[in-house]
């Protein structure tokens, strides 16, 4: 077995991601501190053609040389937004029939393996504060609270990653 160059990769241009069919699933970070954090979503963003991010309160935007160090150009690919208040577009990504979903560990969540999405909506994924997780009000609002099992003594784990195995999940089940 051979190891592949970056030149036999046959990555897309800047142009032809931005014109290529995207995964119905939008991002969202909700007061996201880390910006090496925003850089690495940025950069599975671009690895499973996510449609959209929106970087919420607190979360820094491009360009900045700290997400740029993990996005690795990605912050030119996808297509991202800042939005004030993470509640307010929730609700507006409803009334346009997107359905939300905040990964978070709550009371009567959904576990990730048991989540089968349907093929004919879009979602929106919520990523929390990596101190104190997704905003209650933006929970309460969601339409499904998903939780990735973890089964040693720690319970959590970094955003990015957390973003990495709900993304690659979502993706596949969407891609079968």
């Amino acid at each position: 077995m051979r190891k592949l160059k970056n030149n036999e990769l046959d990555r897309l241009s800047i142009e032809d991601f931005k014109e290529v069919d995207k995964t119905p699933l939008i991002i969202i970070l909700d007061n996201i501190r880390s910006l090496n954090n925003i850089g690495s979503v940025f950069r599975t963003s671009d690895a499973f053609l996510i449609e959209k991010i929106y970087l919420c309160g607190i979360t820094a935007t491009p360009p900045h040389k700290d997400i740029h160090k993990t996005a690795l150009g990605s912050t030119d690919t996808v297509a991202w937004e800042h939005v004030e208040d993470t509640l307010s577009l929730v609700k507006s990504l409803k009334s346009e029939g997107v359905k939300v979903i905040s990964i978070e560990q709550a009371e009567k969540a959904t576990m990730l393996n048991q989540f089968t999405p349907d093929q004919k909506t879009k979602y929106a994924l919520v990523f929390g504060n990596e101190v104190k997780g997704v905003s209650q009000n933006v929970v309460s609002a969601s339409d499904v609270v998903i939780e990735i099992p973890q089964y040693g003594t720690k319970h959590s784990l970094n955003i990015s990653v957390s973003c990495g195995i709900v993304v690659w999940d979502l993706f596949s089940k969407l891609n079968n």
